[in-house]
């Protein structure tokens, strides 16, 4: 069965993720910091009432940090049951990936990213780096965190 991707950058990278699991896309808007939080958790953002952890996508991925600036943008996602937003640098578009499309990950050896990726889907002559989600992660309640 196909799936629908939406696609964004991370510097040079093109990453997807399952359309299903997006809330909504924001303007970046800077993140309160919370002591004791895993160091890829950029802060919390109020979306609506709404307490909201802003992942550093980048960071998490082993690429180094996000600087980010009025350019960036926070895709809000469901990961199990809770929202969290992501950092990424901007939304490209709309993909259908067939499961002929889909490859797993080549294995290189102990590579940080490869945890947190389904696999790659070739589109075009585009490599899409397809993100689980539900890896992303660790199972932490931030309110306790405050």
């Amino acid at each position: 069965m196909s799936r629908q991707l939406i696609t964004f950058q991370l510097g040079d990278q093109v990453l997807g993720v399952d359309i299903m699991a997006i809330r909504e896309i924001r303007a970046w808007s800077p993140a309160t910091p919370l002591p004791n939080v895993p160091s890829y958790v950029r802060g919390v953002v109020n979306l609506r009432g709404v307490v909201l952890p802003v992942l550093d996508l980048r960071r998490r991925l082993g690429w180094g940090d996000t600087d980010p600036s009025a350019r960036h943008v926070i895709i809000v996602v469901h990961i199990g049951s809770q929202l969290q937003g992501i950092i990424v640098d901007a939304v490209n578009d709309i993909v259908t990936i067939a499961p002929d499309q889909m490859q797993p990950l080549p294995d290189v050896g102990d590579a940080e990213a490869s945890r947190f990726l389904d696999g790659l889907a070739t589109i075009e002559q585009r490599m899409i780096l397809v993100l689980a989600l539900d890896r992303l992660v660790e199972r932490t309640d931030y309110a306790d965190a405050a």
